[in-house]
């Protein structure tokens, strides 16, 4: 069997001038993770990631503790769901129909938990057949475009090998929505709870591919009890 692992960049830095960039706790829970991943036998053959520079700087960073990294390639096919985009042009529709999240909004979204309920209502939108905003990058191109790109390291990577892929939460959940079978309405239920540098693991032979682990930050977790601090966020 060959294995893809997927993680996700760690935390970046949110309400700052640049959110892609990673945040100092960022940095160092990406390093974390490579020490803990070499340190527990994981060898990666090849290594993807997305444009991002919170996906770039974790991949590099994660990395750094293999004995031999392999180069990294890039893919935009791995970027994040345009949040961005979506609240600029979704969220004043969404807003028509739920005066609860009027309220919230109103109250501004320098707030992590307002800015994710925010996006919880926009997502559940963009997927739902209502949405038809032909301005914005659509559910089915960006959802396709992760498809493929899966596809594509099973085939260029073939049997028995460990890929490591260094992405973002909505790109994670598509990927596993689309392993177990779910329809995009189901996505937000796993893009929500994702951890920063968590560890989701898929197996994968010819084109079959299964699920192993979902969403996994353990290792962070007793990392934290074992420092003295706090390595698990979400945002």
């Amino acid at each position: 069997m060959a294995t893809i692992y997927l993680i996700r960049h760690g935390q970046a830095s949110f309400g700052s001038d640049n959110y892609d960039c990673l945040s100092e706790l960022g940095r160092h829970q990406a390093r974390l993770t490579g020490e803990y991943l070499a340190r527990t036998g994981v060898r990666f053959d090849a290594a993807y990631a997305g444009t991002l520079e919170r996906q770039r700087d974790t991949a590099s960073l994660a990395l750094a503790a293999q004995s031999e990294a392999p180069s990294i390639r890039v893919d935009s096919r791995l970027d994040e769901v345009r949040n961005d985009e979506q609240l600029e042009h979704l969220l004043p529709e969404v807003l028509e129909s739920r005066p609860d999240l009027r309220a919230i909004v109103d109250q501004g979204l320098n707030s992590s938990k307002r800015f994710q309920k925010a996006i919880e209502a926009v997502f559940n939108y963009w997927v739902s057949p209502e949405c038809s905003h032909p301005e914005i990058q659509s559910w089915e191109e960006y959802s396709s475009n992760v498809h493929s790109m899966l596809r594509d390291i099973m085939t260029e990577q073939g049997g028995g090998k460990t890929v490591g892929v260094f992405t973002s939460g909505g790109t994670i959940a598509v990927l596993v929505a689309a392993v177990l079978g779910l329809p995009g309405s189901a996505t937000y239920q796993l893009y929500e709870p994702m951890f920063n540098c968590s560890v989701t693991q898929l197996f994968y032979s010819a084109e079959r591919v299964s699920l192993s682990s979902f969403n996994d930050c353990s290792f962070l977790r007793q990392l934290s009890v074992e420092r003295d601090e706090k390595l698990v966020t979400y945002r």
